[in-house]
């Protein structure tokens, strides 16, 4: 019976310990989580307006738009909207009328070549934006980055099998769909409105995914879906396929 009782306390001091955590992580993310959106809008766009963007590398209001380099890395930028938009969560990125921001950020890869001040190789790029729940920030931002080597390598040996419907894989120990597109058809339409459209209960849950993209060997595009998954230690955090460190180049 005493054993017993020790089990039951130690098992109740583990849970109040993990409860104490995830209130204070949940404290520190709601007290941090605007810093994007109040760089993007109190910074980069009143300065762009009296023609300085910084801290921003570019502010775009007509395409809705900045590029910003993330501290995180030599090479590491972010795409985020001029508009107040949280992230994949957002009813906004359904609407036919919102930008194309992925294809956005694909058009700004020169940024890495042009802060490196050499050619960095389409191969060693890599998009990505994290679930509503694997994020620490309350503005959309695409993380323009190097592609992890082994997800490289990863991705070459499944290219052959890969074509435009979505395909189980597991990427990084976790479970993800993948399907190719064109740069066309990365152009034509958007990719949270694809995701939307063509995985089933997706629609409704959008907050739950995590989106990446990278080059296949053959020049098509590999889209890449992760949904949260609490019971397999899966957040979404697409950007875990990347390495802000560019050891691949």
């Amino acid at each position: 019976m005493q054993g017993r009782n020790r089990t039951v306390t130690v098992v109740t001091l583990l849970i109040a310990a993990l409860v104490v955590a995830l209130v204070i992580a949940a404290f520190s993310f709601h007290k941090n989580s605007d810093a994007l959106w109040q760089i993007v809008s109190q910074q980069c766009v009143p300065g762009q307006q009296q023609g300085n963007p910084a801290p921003c590398e570019r502010v775009d209001i007509a395409q809705g738009y900045v590029t910003f380099k993330d501290r995180n890395g030599p090479l590491q930028y972010l795409l985020m909207p001029v508009a107040r938009i949280t992230g994949v969560e957002s009813p906004l990125l359904l609407d036919a009328h919102t930008a194309n921001f992925f294809f956005q950020s694909w058009q700004e890869r020169e940024l890495l070549a042009k802060k490196r001040g050499a050619p960095v190789s389409d191969s060693a790029i890599s998009l990505a934006i994290n679930s509503e729940y694997g994020r620490t920030q309350n503005q959309l931002h695409i993380h323009i980055s190097c592609l992890r080597s082994d997800v490289r390598q990863q991705l070459d040996q499944l290219a052959p099998s890969l074509d435009e419907q979505w395909q189980p894989a597991t990427v990084m120990n976790h479970a993800y769909l993948i399907r190719t597109l064109t740069r066309e058809q990365l152009a034509q339409e958007s990719v949270f409105m694809r995701l939307a459209g063509e995985v089933p209960g997706a629609r409704g849950q959008m907050g739950k995914y995590g989106l990446a993209l990278a080059m296949l060997p053959d020049g098509r595009l590999a889209l890449m879906a992760t949904e949260r998954n609490w019971l397999k230690l899966n957040r979404a955090s697409a950007e875990e396929i990347q390495d802000h460190s560019c050891k691949i180049l």
